[in-house]
């Protein structure tokens, strides 16, 4: 089963268009685990085992794991991900962007070693940075597009051009990846929940490919404004919440404590559709 085939499997079992986040930072930890960066794994598959039934995708962040040494319990992680819940698909986050020849190493890293069922990249190097992770078919390839930092304005949000009327950059990537870039199916946009006018902009530059969309939560996204933007019958998103569901509690809770913001969140989400 490829990629959007899993996701939108889950999406319909699970009745969610909610993706939940796994950005572990060992000093938001419940007291129990708290500053113990060899905990990351326990965290994160509680956070797991409490969420399955109510998410259509997770998202590991890569650097999390890194910056603590922690890539071995990211490996673990990714293997209980597909045990506990083997139909939700992995996006993992890691925002590459590199060269051909080293694009190949990180798309083994992504694809193989972790095992992801897609990943998220830079595509400012062009499409020969890209076409290396389009060699795994069936896999997702999410292109950073119009993101939700402040800092993306001082590219994503300029015209190729002084001429009247050419696209802006982000939209460019848009239609790049609806089409002669989108080889095999498999690619996706990030899009910034914070902006949601520039969701609907990309979506009409990008009908039907599928939308990542962080922001939503603590980063102040509007849930109902963001579905309405981004999702379209044939045009799947993916509404990422990270910290709000994650910390939702800092006691001995902190699992159903999660699980009580995800129920919250994607019914928010269903309601918006609606």
């Amino acid at each position: 089963m490829n990629f959007l085939d899993m996701l939108r499997n889950a999406e319909r079992q699970n009745g969610s268009m909610l993706c939940v986040g796994l950005d572990p930072e060992p000093a938001r930890f419940p007291s129990t685990l708290k500053g113990d960066a060899s905990r990351i794994y326990d965290f994160c598959a509680a956070i797991v085992d409490a969420t399955t039934d109510l998410v259509s995708a997770f998202k590991p962040q890569i650097a999390y794991f890194a910056a603590h040494r922690a890539e071995d319990q990211l490996e673990r992680l990714m293997a209980h991900m597909r045990r506990a819940a083997p139909g939700v698909p992995i996006i993992l986050d890691a925002k590459r962007g590199d060269i051909g020849s080293t694009a190949e190493q990180y798309a083994k890293e992504a694809f193989e070693r972790y095992g992801a069922d897609a990943v998220t990249l830079s595509p400012f190097m062009g499409f020969d940075s890209i076409q290396p992770y389009l060699k795994y078919h069936g896999k997702g390839v999410f292109l950073l597009c119009r993101t939700s930092n402040p800092g993306g304005d001082d590219f994503q949000n300029q015209r190729l051009s002084d001429v009247a009327g050419e696209p802006l950059l982000y939209e460019h990537i848009a239609k790049l990846a609806q089409g002669p870039w989108n080889l095999n199916g498999q690619l996706g946009l990030v899009v910034g929940a914070t902006y949601p006018a520039e969701i609907e902009r990309v979506r009409t530059c990008a009908p039907t490919v599928p939308l990542l969309i962080p922001g939503v939560g603590a980063q102040g996204g509007d849930a109902l404004a963001t579905v309405k933007a981004g999702w379209r019958d044939d045009g799947p998103i993916i509404v990422n919440s990270s910290r709000a569901i994650l910390y939702a509690s800092s006691g001995a809770d902190f699992a159903q404590a999660a699980r009580q913001e995800a129920m919250k969140t994607r019914a928010t989400l269903q309601a918006a559709r609606a």
